[in-house]
């Protein structure tokens, strides 16, 4: 009956670790107050970004903008090179920063560096205040409470295989086995949900966000291929294009080279 220490200790695991991904979920998910001047002026492409996806599309965002302005050219084979110079905001003066004094440099390490810039984080700050962004807090529990859902169910698995070699062939293993299952079907259950519900862990709108992105009319890809050229500065449809790309990441673009500079394999 030594098998039955390794049981509780399974179930300690799973029973703990599911009770905290819960809680942190229904923390992540209430709602918050918004600003009624934020619903009222709607979303801006940065705002949108962000809260669809994250400091990364922020990025991606101002780094194609300045790409179809003819102020940044991006290779297919993942490099950026800085034409102007000067940035109109704080954005864009963080990308030539990130892009350095030589003015040539991989997207990767830019895009990483883009996502921690200052100016990044003011945003989502501003957008948490104004109540249409989940505060880092709740996302950090969930990711967090994921986590030990995970090892919980590693855990399981391996207190299973302790117990089953404590128990004699002749004795059956299959009745302590199905003991095993069940708190292993009650973690693998709540990553399921978890990923369903709260990918990815959790999402940067908040329900006020989420409202206001729902507004925002977005072409589909291949609409944005017909109406507009694949090159940089686009027959007056720059506006759809950033908007797709705001609301819907890089998968959106019509332009299969950029989408190649973007995810800068090569330059790497």
């Amino acid at each position: 009956m030594l098998w039955v220490l390794f049981l509780l200790v399974a179930w300690g695991a799973a029973v703990v670790s599911c009770t905290r991904l819960c809680l942190a979920a229904v923390a992540a998910a209430q709602p918050l107050d918004p600003d009624p001047a934020a619903d009222a002026k709607g979303l801006s492409l940065y705002e949108a970004a962000f809260l669809s996806g994250g400091p990364r599309r922020v990025g991606d965002l101002v780094l194609v903008t300045m790409y179809r302005e003819r102020r940044l050219l991006l290779a297919h084979t993942g490099w950026v090179t800085v034409v102007v110079p000067d940035g109109r905001d704080e954005l864009e003066r963080s990308v030539i920063t990130a892009i350095g004094p030589e003015g040539q440099s991989p997207v990767r390490p830019v895009r990483a560096a883009l996502a921690t810039a200052a100016p990044v984080r003011a945003l989502g700050d501003r957008l948490v205040a104004a109540g249409l962004a989940v505060p880092a807090s709740a996302r950090t529990n969930v990711a967090v409470a994921v986590r030990h859902v995970r090892a919980a169910c590693v855990l399981v698995l391996a207190t299973a295989a302790a117990a089953l070699l404590l128990v004699p062939p002749a004795a059956g293993r299959g009745p302590v086995a199905s003991w095993f299952m069940l708190p292993l079907l009650l973690t693998v259950s709540c990553l399921l949900i978890a990923r369903v519900e709260a990918h990815p862990y959790s999402r940067w709108a908040s329900p006020a966000g989420q409202l206001l992105l729902g507004r925002i009319d977005v072409p589909p890809r291949r609409t944005l291929a017909q109406r507009s050229g694949s090159g940089p500065g686009g027959d007056g449809d720059d506006g759809e294009v950033l908007t797709a790309l705001a609301v819907h990441g890089t998968a959106a673009l019509p332009d299969r080279a950029l989408r190649a500079a973007l995810k800068g394999h090569w330059g790497h």
